[in-house]
């Protein structure tokens, strides 16, 4: 059996995801960048369950509870931790921080896009979607 393999994910701008899109559209951006880097990590590495759905009901049906957010927020930071890893990379983030930063201007968006794009940046080059070798 050779070396598991996945999609390679987007490269996204880290200001614009943070503030410039989602000033744009109203905040709903955000949503849609929560659904498609949740998609992006499921397809990137089949080994890790991920319901991308799932994480966008969270924010829209669960965010008045303030808790709930916070947790998926977490749970997408040890996603990107996986990501890192499968990546071949020293894994960098942290889970703590992308809620943390929840509270410091939203730069927790920001953050998570960042330690993301270190996953993709492993693999210069390739299309979204192509399919990569993952570290076993």
């Amino acid at each position: 059996m050779g070396r598991p393999t996945g999609l390679a994910m987007k490269r996204r701008g880290s200001v614009a995801v943070w503030i410039g899109l989602p000033l744009i559209t109203l905040g709903i951006y955000h949503l849609v960048w929560y659904y498609k880097i949740h998609k992006e990590m499921h397809e990137f590495d089949r080994r890790r369950v991920l319901s991308p759905a799932g994480s966008v009901l969270v924010l829209i049906f669960l965010s008045w509870t303030v808790i709930a957010p916070l947790v998926s927020y977490h749970n997408t930071g040890k996603a990107i931790a996986n990501a890192q890893r499968a990546a071949g990379l020293t894994v960098t983030c942290s889970p703590a921080a992308c809620w943390l930063l929840a509270f410091v201007f939203g730069l927790n968006t920001w953050y998570m896009q960042s330690q993301l794009n270190l996953a993709v940046d492993a693999y210069p080059g390739v299309a979204p979607g192509t399919g990569v070798a993952l570290a076993a």
